[in-house]
């Protein structure tokens, strides 16, 4: 594993202290925080026949009336507004 730079160190040393944390516990939480956003942006997910099965039937469904969105999407936008 490469050693950080006297740079990185001070830049992550002051941003732990910020956290009133070590170095170490701010590094295990920010490599903790990566994995857990590279997990999430993983595109492939497994299921097997019957949930699949459920799942293409919910993205094939007609969508439901949703009236929060719906009115929001009825709201103009302030810059479509048209000044007095």
């Amino acid at each position: 594993m490469p050693n950080a730079h006297p740079g990185q160190r001070d830049l992550i040393d002051h941003a732990a202290h910020l956290l009133g944390k070590n170095r170490s516990d701010f590094m295990l939480e920010a490599a903790c925080e990566r994995a857990q956003s590279v997990l999430l942006d993983q595109v492939f997910f497994g299921l097997d026949a019957e949930k699949f099965r459920q799942f293409t039937a919910m993205l094939d469904a007609p969508p439901r009336a949703n009236e929060g969105l719906e009115r929001l999407m009825a709201v103009k936008a302030p810059w479509e507004s048209n000044p007095a």
